[in-house]
C-alpha cells in the first residue's frame, strides 16, 4: 500500500476509533440519568456492549499497523460527547432531546463506517472490511431502534408531563 493511502486509512481508522469514544462518554452519560424509559435504557446499554466490540475491532485494525488511538482526538471527542451528554440535562424534555440527538449521532456513526469501509477498499486493506461491516450493521440497527422509540418515548413523555409526573429522564 502506498505510504499516503496507509496514512489516510489509519487516519480514518483513528477518527472512528475517536467517533466510539464519544458515542460511549454520550450513552453512558445518559444511561445514568434514565429513569422512566426503560425500553431507550435497555437500548442505550446493549448499544454500549456493541460499542465496546466496535472499539476492539478498530483497535485490532490500528495494531495491524503497529498504531493506537489519537488521544488528541479522543480527549477532544471525549470532552464534546461529555458535554453533549450533559446539555440537554437541564432541560424539561431531556428525553426527547437525547433521543432526536442520539438518532442523528447514529447516522453519524453509519456514514463514519461507510467511509472506513471505502477507504479501506480502496486501500487495499480487506483484512477487517467485515468487521467493519459488522459495526456498521450494528449502527443501522441501533438508528432503527432509536427512531422506533421515538414515537412512544414521546408518548410516555407527554403521559408523564400531564399527569404532572417527572418526566425529564
Amino acid at each position: 500500500m502506498a505510504e499516503d493511502t496507509r496514512s489516510i486509512y489509519v487516519t480514518a481508522l483513528k477518527n472512528a476509533h475517536a467517533v466510539e469514544m464519544q458515542a460511549l462518554q454520550i450513552m453512558e452519560r445518559q444511561v445514568e440519568r434514565l429513569e422512566r424509559y426503560p425500553e431507550m435504557e435497555a437500548a442505550l446499554r446493549s448499544h454500549i456492549t456493541e460499542t465496546h466490540h466496535q472499539r476492539d475491532r478498530l483497535e485490532e485494525a490500528l495494531g495491524t499497523f503497529s498504531e493506537t488511538p489519537s488521544a488528541l482526538k479522543e480527549g477532544v471527542l471525549g470532552l464534546m460527547g461529555n458535554m453533549a451528554a450533559l446539555a440537554h440535562a437541564p432541560a424539561q424534555d431531556e428525553i426527547l432531546k437525547n433521543s432526536f440527538a442520539n438518532h442523528a449521532f447514529e447516522n453519524f456513526e453509519i456514514a463514519v463506517y461507510e467511509s472506513l469501509i471505502a477507504i479501506a477498499d480502496a486501500a487495499g486493506q480487506s483484512n477487517h472490511i467485515s468487521a467493519f461491516q459488522t459495526s456498521l450493521k450494528e449502527e443501522e440497527t441501533m438508528a432503527q431502534t432509536i427512531r422506533g422509540l421515538i414515537r412512544p418515548t414521546s408518548l410516555r413523555y407527554l403521559e408523564l408531563t400531564t399527569s404532572g409526573a417527572k418526566a425529564d429522564r
